[in-house]
């Protein structure tokens, strides 16, 4: 770019953001290169962008007049939940053209109704500090992530966020009742119903659960709450494979039914990574296996969880499916199993750049899969570290790829190496590139490249009714030509 074009782009912006605070108010709109750069950057401080400007409304209107700003500008606006997302979806790309709107400051409960077992939330509120309020109300909202201390229920909705509980509870898309959603020309789409069955025509909060932000904000959601699980029972176990993982889900399915509430695999590696993680963690079990399964079961009432979990061991260990293991006696005790699994991703940090893949094929071709990836990357990037681990019920791995340490060959080639033999063994398991984490931008052109056109009109075709100057999270989940 010429020292001319440079400039000129800099006064065009220098005027988009001199109109942007006539328009909103001043405490909304700041500009200070520190606090936008902290916008701009992903959760692992892999990636820097920049931005125009971070906005910060506190109410739905002020989103609205924000919106309609940006709209009148010509400006893409790019919304943010708690920055802990893992496909880049919200973060911006276009420092000249683009701004960040954070819905931080919207973290309100608006409403509790333990008789009616629903609440409405703003979108900015944090996924555990909701939790934490409903859990004083003897009631519980089930969706359960690593990252829970930081992201936020808009987030979780616009990224249709999974995590450890999808088993029993389903995904986020399965607790939403409505949606509050800014829409990009600045009207606002009141649909906060807290009904369980309203059969009047197409279910439009379907449309905004998992875009990512790219029809528009969402500013508030109206959720379902269950009764708080009162027993819960908390297993790791030690297996000789992970085809025996998988025949132990099985089992579990059909004696545990729908009290089963988490299935975890992790692989030998997993204590490693977990004490490189979490120092002082105490294992809870000493590693020596080939796989490993983290198995909970939960309920209330009648209920006994405990004698439900030994019958379950007892059969699995009676014939040898099970070689070891380890039942919590306590909830600090079930804690330091949950942190071994959560303690991975800590030690996969700590250890530089790497792949993070989020990907999902049949159940019964689970364990082919991996076994089958696992060697496609061994061959092309010799010395290459897999780690393989996930949610076996919702057949969703994350196979992670380690790059060689001191190779001549740089991180991010490798890195792009791995990601295209691990995406070209997937395709032939007919399998997802984003089991959970979303499209964002990092994964947008590897879709665009698998879509078929039947879908990709009719994507195009919302896109475009919806949001017809395509100001709404642009370049995020591309699919128009």
């Amino acid at each position: 770019m010429g020292s001319a074009e440079a400039l000129g782009k800099d006064a065009a912006a220098h005027q988009k953001l001199k109109m942007l605070r006539e328009r909103l108010e001043s405490d909304i709109v700041t500009a200070d290169a520190d606090i936008v750069a902290r916008y701009s950057t992903d959760w692992h401080g892999d990636v820097t962008s920049s931005a125009l400007a971070v906005l910060r409304p506190r109410a739905t209107e002020e989103v609205a007049q924000a919106v309609r700003a940006c709209a009148e500008l010509g400006i893409g606006i790019v919304p943010q939940g708690g920055r802990t997302g893992l496909a880049l979806g919200a973060i911006p790309d276009a420092p000249e053209t683009q701004v960040v709107l954070s819905l931080e400051r919207m973290n309100r409960i608006r409403s509790l109704d333990p008789a009616d077992f629903t609440a409405v939330v703003e979108a900015g509120m944090v996924l555990e500090a909701f939790k934490e309020e409903v859990a004083a109300q003897g009631l519980f909202f089930p969706l359960a992530l690593g990252a829970q201390g930081s992201c936020q229920l808009g987030g979780n909705v616009s990224t249709n966020a999974g995590g450890v509980n999808v088993l029993r509870y389903g995904m986020t898309r399965e607790l939403v009742l409505g949606l509050e959603v800014v829409l990009p020309d600045g009207r606002v789409l009141d649909g906060l119903s807290r009904l369980r069955k309203d059969n009047r025509g197409l279910d439009l909060k379907q449309l905004f659960i998992g875009a990512e932000g790219t029809l528009g904000i969402v500013t508030a959601v109206s959720v379902k709450l269950m009764p708080a699980p009162e027993k819960v029972a908390t297993a790791l176990l030690a297996l000789d494979s992970l085809e025996d993982v998988i025949e132990l889900y099985r089992r579990a399915r059909q004696q545990c039914c729908d009290l089963m509430s988490a299935f975890e695999f992790m692989p030998p590696l997993a204590f490693a990574l977990a004490k490189e993680g979490i120092p002082d963690l105490a294992l809870p079990l000493e590693p020596g296996h080939e796989a490993y399964a983290l198995v909970e079961i939960s309920g209330s009432g009648f209920v006994d969880t405990d004698v439900l979990m030994e019958r379950f061991l007892e059969l699995s260990m009676g014939d040898g499916l099970v070689r070891d293991g380890v039942v919590a006696q306590s909830q600090a005790q079930a804690r330091s199993i949950w942190l071994v699994r959560e303690g991975m991703n800590e030690g996969q940090a700590r250890r530089g750049k790497h792949l993070r893949t989020d990907l999902s094929v049949p159940l019964s071709r689970l364990a082919d899969f991996v076994t089958e990836a696992e060697n496609s990357i061994a061959d092309s990037l010799p010395g290459a570290i897999c780690v393989s681990y996930g949610h076996v019920g919702d057949g969703n791995v994350h196979l992670n790829v380690l790059p060689v340490p001191d190779a001549t060959e740089p991180v991010d080639d490798q890195i792009c190496r791995a990601k295209a033999v691990l995406n070209e063994v997937l395709d032939r398991y007919d399998g997802s590139i984003s089991a959970e984490h979303g499209l964002g931008r990092l994964k947008a052109m590897d879709f665009g490249a698998r879509v078929p056109a039947v879908q990709r009109d009719l994507l195009e075709a919302i896109k475009r009714a919806i949001d017809p100057n395509l100001t709404m999270n642009p370049r995020c989940q591309i699919v128009l030509n």
